[in-house]
Order: structure tokens, then C-alpha cells, then sequence
């Protein structure tokens, strides 16, 4: 038999099939036996390349976090740089939903999560925040992004309007929910534009005695001239 032109393995393509394993059947059905399986190879060739299933499930964990952009941070200013950073998180969160339980745990360990949190706290903490704010905020979108992510809001509602009819009158609509699936972008952004025009009115209070000391200082000067 002739060799085949590529080798079966490599760790990108092990990574590539394990998240395809999990966007289709949860991360419980991830073993090394099925992955094996869908790569047409035996479990003992995958621990060649891969340690163990934990480890493959934080390299593929740390693959998916390239998907975030976290650039605009000391580009732009602070709000427009979480607007970008979010938006890049949920779009890759959206992507693979059933590995969202995994991520949620925190950074841990992981290269990508630490990564991650250290360019968020640092660009807002050089943007100006106070460090204890930046931690609070680093939180808090986490809170957002990931809740965004967990599940469906509108495929949560089954579409038989006599359910919503007979049992809950406030809901008559709900029914609807399911075929219009942009309910849930919709809601996201809203989320993210409220939580951001909260935050610019904690920016503007937090900075308005500093700023006041400057008029205070600079009046002073014109008086001494």
C-alpha cells in the first residue's frame, strides 16, 4: 500500500476533531476512544501527541481564545476596546457553544485565559481605572459575555402558541421567539450598551475630582500671573 501523502495525526488536526466532537455531541462525549475513532487511528497513537484528554481540552480551550481580540486595548480608548474585545469573545463563544462549561471555570491554568485577563485589566488599568475597577469590570464582562454564550434565549421557548395562550397571557408572543433567532445579537448588544453607559458614568464620577483639582490648579496659575 502506497504511503499516504500526509501524516494521520498532528496536533492540529487532533484539536480540530476533538471540537468537533464536542460542538456536536457536549463535551461529556469527548473520549479518547472516539476521537481516535473519527481520526481512523487507535487511542494509543493520540497520547503521541497529546498527554491526556484534560490536556487536549485546554489546548483546545487556549486554540479557541486566539479568536478574541484583545489589540484594541491601549489603541483605543477603553470603551471602544471592551466593545471590540466582547463582541470577538461572544462571536467565538456563539461558535462553540458546548465547550462554554469548560471556559467558564475561570483561567486557571491556561496560557489563553491568563493571557486574556492580563490584556483586559492591563489596558484598563493604563486607560486609567483604578486596579480594584479593573478587576471588577474584568468580572463583570466575564458575567456578560459568558451568560451571552451558555444557551439560546430564544430557542429556550417552544413555538406551540396554545401553551402561551391558555397558561401564560404575557407570553403570547413567545412562540414566535424560536424562528427569530437575531432576538438573542439584539439582546446582547443591549446588555453590552447598558453596562457600558454605566460604566461611562462611573469613568466621568471617579475622574471628576481629579479633574476638579486641575481646574483648581490652572486657576490658580491664571490668578498668579
Amino acid at each position: 500500500m502506497p504511503r499516504p501523502p500526509a501524516p494521520l495525526l498532528s496536533v492540529d488536526r487532533i484539536r480540530t476533531v476533538a471540537l468537533e466532537i464536542i460542538d456536536q455531541h457536549g463535551l461529556e462525549a469527548l473520549t479518547m476512544r472516539r476521537l481516535a475513532h473519527r481520526l481512523g487511528v487507535q487511542a494509543a497513537s493520540l497520547y503521541n501527541h497529546v498527554r491526556t484528554k484534560e490536556q487536549l481540552l485546554h489546548d483546545v480551550a487556549n486554540e479557541l481564545a486566539t479568536e478574541v481580540d484583545t489589540s484594541a486595548f491601549g489603541r483605543l480608548d477603553w470603551r471602544e476596546a471592551l466593545t471590540i474585545y466582547l463582541r470577538s469573545y461572544r462571536a467565538a463563544l456563539a461558535s462553540h457553544p458546548n465547550i462554554v462549561p469548560l471556559l467558564s471555570a475561570g483561567p486557571g491554568n491556561r496560557e489563553s485565559g491568563l493571557k486574556l485577563a492580563d490584556a483586559v485589566h492591563g489596558g484598563l488599568v493604563s486607560a486609567g481605572w483604578p486596579p480594584k475597577y479593573a478587576t471588577m469590570i474584568g468580572a463583570a464582562t466575564k458575567y456578560l459575555v459568558f451568560g451571552a454564550a451558555m444557551g439560546s434565549f430564544s430557542h429556550g421557548f417552544i413555538d406551540d402558541e396554545r401553551l402561551y395562550a391558555e397558561r401564560y397571557p404575557n407570553l403570547t408572543q413567545a412562540h414566535l421567539l424560536r424562528s427569530r433567532a437575531e432576538i438573542d445579537t439584539e439582546s446582547f448588544e443591549l446588555a453590552l450598551r447598558v453596562m457600558l453607559d454605566g460604566l461611562t458614568n462611573l469613568w466621568e464620577r471617579l475622574e471628576r475630582p481629579e479633574r476638579q483639582h486641575r481646574d483648581d490648579s490652572a486657576c490658580d496659575q491664571g490668578h498668579r500671573d
